[in-house]
């Protein structure tokens, strides 16, 4: 595949654009992170609004999306500085200690899976496409791929992969029918496991909801890549980073993102957690967070019908406050 035919893939319209600029209150002259690059539809215009003085910090662990950026923004905000950072945010500690950043005003993280990741078949996590089962976001840094998690994991953990990170009905025959075709032949390809998906889904449920796979592919995508715990590393580094007045955006687009960014932003802005008996606070605990939203932001109507992906968007902001 070309760059050119790359670049162009990769410019979907960014999810509630309008609404992430309103929230990272963007400054000029300050440095603003965004950790989940893709093709830089949000850092386009996060950047248009730092002027010369400021810096852009696009971290992506996909080559094809860091390459597809860096031409988008040397062609579109050819004066805006910026650095692009191979890695997962999950290391975001390390990604910004080695870029000798020693503080951020803004953090965005878009959690959605690009598409043009999920498209190309060689990457395994389309059940469109018959491809050998992959899934791994950062081939070069993840030795767990998908067909390891298929042909290895046992019956209940399979289940509770597919109920937990899915919430896949039928998990539990899902997995009974994955290992009993896997003791026959091992289960390669993106086509064998649909197969399989879809004989442990009774045929009338197969008719409804969409894609029989679509929650099982979700749920071993996450397993692979560890997606969750990431997350949770991710949010509370970019905490530790983020400027006394700074903000964080983060648009989750499944309930299980959602409610982890929920917890730790509930955490960090709780004050004393002393016994409502004790008259004096001796915890010492301060918030170091301001929740913006108190409930998350949704795309409009409007929006929906232009852009599908923005859906089932859901949009939480918090604010650093001050050092007590």
């Amino acid at each position: 595949m070309d760059t050119s035919t790359l670049t162009t893939e990769y410019r979907h319209e960014p999810v509630m654009l309008t609404e992430v600029l309103d929230a990272l209150h963007i400054q000029k002259n300050s440095v603003v992170c965004d950790c989940t690059l893709g093709g830089a539809g949000h850092s386009l215009k996060m950047a248009a609004q730092l002027g010369t003085d400021g810096l852009l910090i696009g971290i992506d662990q996909d080559d094809m999306a860091l390459n597809a950026a860096g031409e988008r923004l040397k062609e579109q905000v050819p004066h805006i500085p910026h650095r692009l950072l191979k890695g997962n945010f999950g290391k975001l500690d390390e990604l910004l200690v080695s870029a000798e950043i020693p503080g951020v005003d803004a953090f965005l993280f878009d959690l959605g899976v690009s598409s043009p990741q999920l498209d190309i078949p060689g990457r395994g996590f389309s059940y469109h496409e018959d491809a050998p089962l992959d899934m791994r976001m950062d081939p070069g840094n993840n030795t767990l791929n998908a067909a390891e998690v298929i042909n290895t994991y046992n019956a209940a953990d399979l289940t509770r992969i597919l109920r937990t990170y899915g919430e896949e009905r039928f998990a539990s025959a899902i997995a009974r029918e994955i290992v009993r075709r896997r003791s026959i032949a091992p289960i390669q390809t993106t086509g064998a496991l649909v197969d399989a998906i879809k004989a442990g889904i009774p045929a009338a449920a197969r008719r409804t909801g969409g894609h029989p796979a679509k929650r099982s592919f979700q749920a071993i995508r996450i397993e692979v890549n560890q997606e969750l715990e990431v997350l949770e590393r991710g949010l509370t580094a970019a905490l530790r980073w983020l400027n006394p007045g700074g903000y964080i955006c983060v648009i989750s687009y499944h309930s299980l993102e959602d409610r982890i960014v929920k917890r730790v932003f509930a955490e960090l802005s709780r004050g004393c957690v002393c016994p409502p008996d004790i008259p004096v606070c001796v915890c010492g605990q301060q918030p170091i967070l301001d929740v913006i939203t108190k409930k998350p932001l949704v795309a409009s109507s409007d929006e929906v019908a232009r852009n599908p992906r923005s859906r089932s968007a859901k949009i939480r902001v918090a604010k650093r406050l001050n050092a007590h």
